[in-house]
């Protein structure tokens, strides 16, 4: 008799247990957009004579730094700050592009594209929301001189 009531309070006790052990977690939620941010910028070479570039970066039609620009020599690292932390964001499948523009003081204006960086939204359809992934593209080609620059982007799943 004390072995059924022994399997009987078991069974209560696994019939109590296993709802808690069947609540699932909830999914992780995808990402539907990304922020997009320049996370780093190396100079390899650059594109003028004097051995010094004047950078901005055009971003969805917004220039950065807002107003000037920044000096790069070959085996510079700059940072986001340096450039005004350009950002974008990737909406409906749509890449953003980075672009690298050389300008020529005193009047800075849009310059000349070495190319871009661009953030993929395939890229951030992977992503869940919170999480980062950090994307290097290399711009290179010749102006007056051959140039080469490393850039990265961090896209953040929104």
């Amino acid at each position: 008799m004390r072995s059924h009531k022994l399997i009987a309070a078991f069974a209560l006790a696994l019939g109590m247990a296993a709802p808690a052990v069947l609540v699932a977690s909830p999914a992780t939620a995808m990402a539907t957009s990304c922020f997009v941010e320049l996370h780093d910028v190396d100079a390899s070479n650059v594109a003028e004579q004097d051995g010094r570039d004047e950078l901005r970066f055009l971003v969805q039609g917004n220039l950065f730094p807002n107003n000037g620009a920044h000096n790069m020599r070959s085996g510079d690292d700059a940072n986001p700050s340096d450039f005004g932390n350009p950002t974008g964001a990737i909406n409906n499948g749509v890449n953003v592009a980075f672009n690298l523009r050389e300008v020529t003081r005193p009047a800075l204006g849009q310059g000349d594209s070495l190319g871009s960086a661009v953030a993929e939204a395939s890229t951030c359809d992977g992503l869940t929301v919170g999480q980062t992934h950090i994307d290097t593209d290399i711009i290179s080609g010749t102006d007056e001189t051959a140039y080469s620059y490393t850039v990265k982007l961090k896209l953040t799943g929104l």
